[in-house]
């Protein structure tokens, strides 16, 4: 069976609506819920509850692949608002040792060979400064919050994991329709995960 893990309800929203007409509509954080085909699990944002919560996860279920699905932060011009984008690695950055770095990186297989791929960086902190804003422009080209925790659990396991996020706003703009663009990347990203889903499994 396929695991799907969003970070947050928002995120999810979309996705527990659309598939199969609501069926995992009591799902909150920190909860798995499973059908005949499919688990969906809700963990929080920030690398410790996704962490755990993905470990939990682990304990309790038996995936033959992992999909972590949700929104993320564009940090140069490759993607635009809306983009549905693949991770081909993951690295975890908030050692923040600009002089001398040494962030551990993890290659994912990217499921999805029709999506664009690129480097995530997985950050619970914010980057403020420009120095740091463009250190990381140079070497990833998207963060979010969760990607790595979860990619690196499933590791642990054997599992694969694949990681889709629908661009929601670049890092050095200030974006007045924030959340409008995040109501819509979470749309697009449901829509995507309920069409490919039968192709999902037929491929297992």
């Amino acid at each position: 069976m396929i695991g799907i893990i969003f970070a947050t309800e928002e995120e999810a929203a979309p996705f527990l609506d659309e598939y199969k007409r609501g069926r995992f509509d009591d799902l909150r954080e920190g909860d798995t819920l499973f059908d005949d085909d499919i688990f969906v699990s809700l963990t929080g944002l920030g690398k410790i509850k996704a962490t755990l919560r993905t470990e939990r996860f682990f304990q309790n279920n038996h995936p033959d692949r992992i999909i972590h699905a949700g929104t993320c932060t564009a940090l140069n011009e490759s993607y635009s608002v809306g983009d549905l984008v693949s991770a081909d690695q993951v690295f975890e950055g908030d050692r923040i040792e600009l002089a001398a770095p040494t962030y551990p990186r993890m290659p994912l297989d990217v499921f999805f060979d029709d999506l664009p791929s690129g480097t995530l960086v997985t950050q619970d902190h914010v980057a403020s400064d420009k120095s740091e804003k463009s250190y990381w422009q140079r070497i990833a080209d998207m963060s979010d919050m969760t990607g790595y925790a979860v990619a690196y659990v499933a590791a642990t396991h054997g599992v694969p994991c694949h990681i889709v996020k629908a661009v929601t706003g670049h890092i050095n703009d200030e974006d007045k329709e924030f959340k409008k663009h995040l109501t819509s990347a979470c749309q697009a990203v449901s829509s995507f995960l309920v069409a490919r889903l039968e192709g999902i499994g037929a491929e297992e």
